[in-house]
Parts: structure tokens; sequence; C-alpha cells
């Protein structure tokens, strides 16, 4: 009985948690710009919870795979949105053209003193 209690309470955790990233990611496209959203933490976020997905799946444990799958997907969205939205250097130029997915991925991870800036 505590275990199912405590199984759903972990669902409706995840499900507010991913609820959180989605308000994010709309107030990102509200403005226009993700100037302030941090990559790094998003990335980071995204691996913690790919982690707990992955522990879930190893012990078949259906309310941890379902909060991880849960704000997984918002978490994923968020990235996309901050991607489609970051204050690249030359956006608003004529022939401006984001860079390739894996280089912002690298440029994400990178520390600021050493990375090329977009």
């Amino acid at each position: 009985m505590l275990k199912t209690i405590l199984g759903i309470a972990l669902i409706i955790s995840g499900l507010m948690n991913g609820i959180r990233y989605r308000w994010s990611a709309l107030k990102i496209k509200e403005v226009k710009t993700a100037k302030g959203h941090s990559r790094k933490s998003m990335l980071t976020a995204v691996l913690d919870d790919a982690i707990k997905l992955l522990y879930g799946i190893v012990l078949l444990d259906i309310n941890l795979i379902s909060s991880a799958s849960i704000c997984l997907v918002f978490m994923v969205y968020k990235s996309i949105i901050i991607y489609l939205y970051y204050p690249y250097r030359m956006r608003g130029c004529a022939n401006f053209k984001r860079p390739p997915i894996v280089l912002y991925f690298i440029n994400s991870i990178l520390p600021n003193r050493i990375r090329r800036r977009l």
C-alpha cells in the first residue's frame, strides 16, 4: 500500500517537474530568446533523468520509468526550444544558418573560456 502511494507520488512529482520545464520553454518562445537559460544545466538535467530511466528499466520499476520518461519528454522539448531560440552571434543576418546540432552540443559542454561563440 505504501509502495503504491509513493509510486503515484513519484509519477505526480515527475509530471510537475516536466510541467515546470514546459512553462520555461513557453516563456522562451514568448520572449523569442533563450538568453539567460543555461544549456549546460539543461544537458545535465537530461543526463540525470536518462540515468534514472535506465535504472528504472534495470529494476523494472514502472513508477520510476514513468516519472523519468515524462520528465525526459519535457526536457527534450525545452532543449529543442533553447536550440531554436539561442542568441547566436549572426542571428538576424540575411544568410543566417544555425550550427549543426553536434557542434551546438559540444559547444554547450565546453567552458566559456575555451568555447567559440556560435
